[in-house]
């Protein structure tokens, strides 16, 4: 023991700053003031790791000279205290070689006031010297081999028979959990045959139960993932058969070394783990009923499962050749017929994926084409109503200007004003600025009236911001020079157009729908001009008759249907794909 006598001694303050090393000897720690021989006997000297919401440490025994574990207390929930507690009173209550012994002083607290004050329950068992079943799978990655098994089996049901008899569960079955230790001298050894001991450790999530207890609807939601059953996970009521589930759980990971989720089957959630698997059929079949997810159709008691396992042991090296050959056959078309199930799901399920990912495409490719018909139907019902509404807009000021006195004394009006801006200007052309301006009223309600892209629907501001818009453009109009090239035309849209466009009340990204629609429709007719389909400028006569009207009709008309259609192709593709790329 000269290594342990020689070691530092660790502080279990939690708060400690320095909790390491202190002097061996040393009563109290140098940092924090805290004890370091609790009780005048133990003295913490290496941390093992934390389990839960304990600190582990390994404690040198003063009185008996021997090596123990030392479990803090490091929450100060008052579910975590309770938990505590009860691990401590279940343990302290069993003597058993399967259970880690507690001395009748090893629960106790310790008050500590630095650097703040408060109590720590300590917990001192017996220390188990050896490997876990998680350990021992490292040696056995493809299962650990069935007699080997089978003993961790028998053993660890004789702990829970122990367990159970004295209405306590332990809740926390896993490989982990199950330790493989050398048989104390401390400890009457009842029920251990000889060789390695198994020990089933942290009784954190142990409790009693009743019959009263099990009548009620739920429980403390605690569990293992991939260990513990249905009910335990839901935080319903739990019993003995919950013991019993994950302990068969630990053993199916045991013979396969494959963790439990890894063997479900995605559909049902059953444990797929006997192919490949060579083991007895009576042993698949009894861990098979300990693992359903309806408690009902599990094991009663340990007492029953240790009679099946006794049957599956004696039957072993008694068998004649007959019953071998029986055996060998039976299990050899088990697992025939297994691996033919297996396959014949595995083609059933490669069709429903198929049948499930050709339908996701098919409602996909229907949703896509679906909503590019509902957008071009919007699109052209925009483009529909901006024309009639630019054309109808036109027609009301060519009567305006040309046809009624009121146009007359307007016009007389603005001339004033206009001469101002626009020397000699003829008295022709302030009469064209009314059909500009009902034209831009027009093509604003039509717009609006059709309600797509979005639109607040702002009837009045957009008819304002039209009037001004199509106004500015043709004062625009009668700067350029000269006359008769197109680049008027092009001018009036690239003005107008963006103006109308800022005042449609669209949701966001107004920049760039003003943008888009006013460029695209100037370069659209710029087309048209290059290509001699429309005339680049058009001039009302002195006297202009209903003929003159048709080229002033077509040139509005067209400006509301392309400015329709880029409103259109930034609301349904541009503006999205903005998005996507992350401008919001």
């Amino acid at each position: 023991m000269s290594h342990i006598t020689q070691s530092a001694v660790h502080c279990i303050n939690p708060d400690c700053q320095r909790p390491y090393p202190q002097p061996w000897g040393n009563k109290f720690c140098n940092s924090c003031g805290a004890p370091l021989q609790l009780l005048d006997r133990y003295i913490p000297f290496q941390p093992l790791g934390s389990g839960g919401f304990a600190q582990i440490y390994a404690v040198w025994d003063e009185k008996t000279q021997t090596e123990k574990v030392l479990k803090v207390l490091v929450e100060d929930s008052l579910k975590a205290q309770e938990l505590f507690t009860q691990e401590a009173a279940v343990l302290s209550s069993l003597r058993h070689p399967g259970v880690p012994t507690v001395d009748a002083d090893g629960y106790f607290q310790i008050n500590l006031f630095s650097p703040k004050q408060r109590r720590l329950a300590c917990l001192v068992m017996e220390k188990i010297n050896g490997q876990t079943l998680e350990e021992m799978l490292k040696k056995y990655p493809q299962g650990c081999p069935e007699d080997l098994v089978l003993n961790w089996f028998a053993q660890t049901v004789k702990i829970l028979q122990v367990l159970h008899k004295r209405q306590i569960i332990h809740r926390d079955i896993k490989p982990s959990n199950l330790m493989l230790g050398t048989p104390s001298a401390n400890v009457p050894q009842q029920g251990v045959t000889g060789g390695e001991r198994l020990v089933l450790i942290d009784f954190g999530g142990a409790k009693q139960f009743s019959t009263a207890m099990l009548r009620r609807s739920s429980s403390t939601r605690l569990f293992s993932s991939g260990y513990s059953p249905p009910e335990q996970v839901t935080g319903g009521n739990v019993g003995p058969s919950a013991d019993f589930y994950a302990l068969g759980r630990t053993m199916i990971e045991l013979l396969t070394g494959k963790y439990p989720p890894q063997l479900e089957d995605p559909q049902t959630g059953e444990l797929r783990w006997r192919v490949g698997v060579n083991v007895k059929p009576q042993l698949a079949d009894l861990l098979d009923e300990m693992v359903r997810d309806d408690v009902r159709s599990r094991p009663a008691n340990a007492a029953i499962i240790q009679k099946r396992l006794a049957k599956i042991s004696k039957a072993s090296p008694q068998q004649g050749l007959f019953s071998q050959l029986r055996d060998t056959v039976q299990q050899t078309s088990t697992q025939a017929s297994q691996k033919f199930a297996l396959l014949i799901h595995a083609v059933e399920q490669a069709f429903a994926d198929l049948n499930r990912a050709i339908g996701k495409i098919t409602h996909f490719i229907v949703q896509m084409i679906f909503k590019v018909l509902q957008a071009c139907a919007a699109t052209i019902w925009a483009m529909m109503l901006t024309c009639i509404g630019a054309c109808s807009g036109a027609i009301a000021g060519f009567i305006l200007a040309y046809r009624t006195n009121l146009g007359n004394q307007v016009v007389e009006l603005m001339l004033h004003q206009l001469n101002q801006l626009v020397p000699n200007t003829q008295p022709v052309l302030g009469a064209d600025i009314l059909v500009f301006l009902a034209a831009g009223v027009g093509t604003a309600w039509g717009l609006t009236m059709s309600g797509c892209f979005g639109q607040r629907r702002r009837f009045l501001v957009a008819s304002l911001m039209a009037m001004i818009s199509y106004g500015f453009g043709w004062l625009v109009l009668q700067l350029i020079t000269p006359k008769d090239s197109g680049e008027g035309l092009v001018a009036f849209i690239l003005v107008a157009v963006c103006l109308l466009t800022l005042s449609l009340g669209l949701r966001s990204h107004h920049i760039v729908y003003a943008v888009i629609a006013s460029f695209g429709t100037a370069i659209a007719f710029a087309i048209l001009i290059l290509l001699k389909l429309t005339p680049p400028i058009w001039h009302f006569s002195s006297q202009p008759g209903w003929s003159e009207l048709w080229l002033p009709l077509a040139f509005f008309g067209f400006v509301g249907v392309f400015m329709s259609f880029w409103l259109g192709a930034s609301y349904y593709f541009i503006v999205p794909g903005l998005r996507l790329l992350g401008w919001r």
